[in-house]
């Protein structure tokens, strides 16, 4: 089945809304991952997540913008909206959007790990729950895969940095000023 041309790059739009608030994410010194809910073709409410700085293991991109948007409607029910997230939803969220309601989930990169929506498990698809939300998966999945390596390995090369100045070790490159009486005079 093809998608409608109009739809790809409508779904396009609304994903790169979603990379906006990732890179929210990351300035916030969070794991890179954005949300965007859509009713009736208009944004309602967005999120990013905030785990770390808000202290909340809930807090993950989906949760923050559902807050939102339940608030925003008046109601936890949202059968005609839509979620534009960068990484696939984990158990705890995918559950939250089926019991929202939701019509349709769309994701960016794939999640191995932890993946809700297919990778490790779907959800979506159990027969015995009493909602079915619609899947499209791969939305604009290298800018947000990349965007999660790039996150990942920045933090890799931050905690080697801090481990080798805890050891005393001058990184590769840098430039050090000695005094004379940092000197060995038996070196010289």
């Amino acid at each position: 089945m093809s998608l409608d041309p109009d739809q790809v790059l409508r779904d396009q739009g609304f994903m790169r809304l979603a990379l906006d608030q990732a890179h929210n994410a990351w300035l916030a010194g969070e794991v890179p991952v954005g949300a965007v809910i859509v009713r009736h073709g208009q944004v309602l409410a967005t999120g990013y997540n905030r785990p770390i700085t808000t202290h909340d293991p809930t807090a993950h991109a989906e949760i923050v913008a559902l807050r939102h948007a339940a608030t925003l409607a008046g109601n936890y029910r949202l059968p005609e909206c839509e979620l534009f997230v960068t990484l696939e939803p984990c158990a705890m969220c995918a559950m939250a959007l089926l019991h929202a309601r939701f019509s349709r989930i769309v994701f960016a990169a794939p999640d191995p790990k932890t993946g809700a929506a297919g990778s490790v498990v779907d959800l979506f698809a159990q027969p015995l729950l009493n909602h079915h939300t619609r899947l499209q998966g791969g939305v604009l999945a290298e800018p947000a895969s990349r965007l999660l390596r790039d996150f990942f390995a920045e933090r890799r090369a931050q905690a080697r940095e801090r481990r080798d100045a805890r050891r005393g070790l001058i990184p590769v490159g840098e430039a050090t000023e000695l005094s004379p009486h940092d000197a060995n005079p038996h070196d010289l």
